[in-house]
């Protein structure tokens, strides 16, 4: 089902996927103030939803985001500039100054509940990659490419990416590609492990609705939210006693449950699962804690 209230984005739902498709072709699904604010209600949309497993992010046409919309010119990224006052009115602020509009974005789609998968269906450059940055997979299709091109416009890299790109990717790669500002095909990204596949360009989607598939049909979505949710607040932990901590938590809660009781019994009788738990109502938010938590200085 395709949900018409949103102008920058499509949002259709079926069979467990949801489908977030970046939709302004003509300008190469350029990112706006209004863009940022739809990927947010869509996020929150598929995390309501129970029916909702995967969620698939990729855009329409021969592009998948080619940056901020420039229409401002020199004043695009002027904080004073009366248009863009406007424009992020609401956004709110963060120490103290307005929030980055692509940090929105990435640490909404951070703080999913469901897996994230990126299919770059084109260009892909300045907030049309970091905001990938934060999806569980990347997925990229031959004709795909990136660019982290901020130092070639006096600005640093946003969307929080100079968090998540290091610890995607390593140092060494993230700094040769924010330095350099360079734009690179698709076969650089997957050397440097910013993808995990490319494929041909019309295989793209199928590629990405396979693994949302495998994902939806055989797993259990108490137990891919809560893994999805410890496997990146260990990024940041000091030692793995912090994992070993939170893991066994998890076990000593979720093993008492029905998608346990369900999934080892489906097993050892050789048929399919059906979990009965659903993320509304069973999530072990007392276990396993939000994440990324809010810092404070932030209204």
């Amino acid at each position: 089902m395709t949900d018409a209230t949103f102008t920058e984005i499509e949002y259709a739902a079926a069979d467990g996927i949801a489908t977030i498709t970046l939709d302004r072709p003509d300008r190469l699904n350029a990112f706006t103030p209004t863009m940022a604010r739809e990927l947010i209600a869509a996020f929150d949309r598929s995390d309501a939803d129970d029916d909702v497993r995967v969620v698939i992010v990729t855009g329409r046409g021969r592009g998948f985001c080619a940056g901020a919309d420039l229409g401002n010119g020199g004043a695009t990224f002027d904080a004073t500039d009366e248009r863009r006052v406007a424009d992020r009115a609401g956004v709110g602020s963060i120490g103290g100054v307005t929030r980055d509009g692509g940090g929105t974005v990435s640490l909404r789609i951070a703080a999913s509940l469901k897996p994230v998968i990126g299919a770059v269906n084109g260009p892909a450059v300045g907030v049309g990659a970091t905001m990938t940055l934060p999806m569980d997979m990347r997925f990229a299709a031959a004709s795909a490419r990136f660019g982290f091109v901020f130092a070639r416009r006096g600005l640093v890299p946003e969307a929080a990416s100079s968090w998540f790109l290091p610890r995607i990717v390593g140092i060494s790669q993230a700094m040769e590609w924010a330095a350099t500002g360079r734009v690179f095909d698709a076969a650089e990204a997957l050397a440097g492990r910013l993808v995990s596949r490319v494929v041909p360009d019309d295989e793209l989607l199928d590629t990405a609705r396979g693994v949302a598939r495998e994902i939806a049909d055989n797993t259990s979505s108490i137990s891919v939210a809560a893994s999805r949710q410890m496997l990146w607040a260990m990024l940041g932990a000091e030692s793995p006693w912090e994992a070993h901590r939170l893991d066994s938590r998890a076990i000593h809660h979720l093993g008492q449950g029905a998608d346990v009781a369900e999934g080892v019994t489906a097993f050892l009788d050789k048929r399919a699962p059906a979990f009965p738990n659903r993320v509304s109502a069973d999530y072990p938010s007392g276990i396993v804690p939000a994440w990324p938590s809010r810092p404070e200085g932030m209204d």
